[in-house]
């Protein structure tokens, strides 16, 4: 019964990790250049004297799926896409660079260019700062030129740091932005593309991930319904004892 219910209760708690997971997916479905997790386990053998007869499963750090979404069209000037492979560089409060797919871009009162709070990077590693102007265009490449407000010429005044890492470089953060691994600063890469009017959908497949949910709702209720047996044929082991 030890190896029964022990193997019931670690299989229950890897189904529950799962379904965290897909439920996370699915409260993204709407967020922007969101990447989707995915669970994983990994089965090992209990060490111990004698023979390696019970084996559990332990939940391992969810891996991410990066394949490009969908681009939504918004007409927007400050709603930027990336083209392809690459990712945004933001700033974190401590300081350090994080990258991000989402560009839906905000102009703060001071000038700086924000996604979701945070300021976006020049390919300098500054913080991209935009005068007040009469109308912005951005190049492929992250090229900003504008009007100025009460001029008739357009200047350039940066070009967005964007960057290409090998993804199995990167940890995703809680909050759905990406870290290098060792928290460094990523060069920029001029070869990643981008465009402006469009914002890149979450690569979340609801009809997927809704099934999968389903299939992990029976897969703890089999795991419960084993851990109830293996506690009835307890019980009717003791029974068997006393009599």
């Amino acid at each position: 019964m030890d190896r029964f219910i022990y193997t019931a209760a670690s299989g229950a708690g890897r189904v529950f990790n799962a379904q965290q997971v897909r439920a996370n997916n699915l409260a993204n479905i709407n967020t922007h250049g969101f990447r989707a997790d995915m669970e994983r386990a990994q089965a090992f053998a209990v060490q111990g004297s004698g023979f390696d007869t019970r084996t559990m499963v332990e939940a391992q750090s969810a891996g991410t799926r990066f394949d490009a979404a969908e681009l939504q069209t918004t007409g927007r000037e400050l709603d930027l896409a990336i083209r392809g492979e690459g990712f945004f560089t933001v700033r974190l409060p401590e300081g350090e660079e994080a990258y991000t797919r989402s560009g839906a871009i905000e102009r703060s009162e001071n000038g700086d260019l924000m996604i979701g709070g945070l300021p976006v990077l020049a390919d300098g590693g500054d913080v991209m700062n935009v005068p007040l102007y009469s109308s912005i265009e951005f190049g492929d490449n992250g090229l900003i030129n504008i009007v100025p407000e009460g001029e008739a010429l357009a200047v350039e005044v940066g070009r967005l740091k964007l960057v290409n890492p090998e993804v199995q470089d990167l940890s995703k953060l809680e909050n759905g932005l990406f870290v290098t691994n060792g928290r460094q600063p990523l060069n920029d890469d001029e070869t990643v593309k981008m465009v402006s009017g469009f914002l890149e959908q979450s690569n979340v497949v609801a009809v997927e991930e809704m099934v999968a949910s389903m299939q992990l709702s029976r897969n703890f209720e089999m795991q419960l319904k084993m851990m109830q047996t293996a506690e009835k044929l307890a019980e009717a082991g003791n029974r068997l004892i006393r009599a």
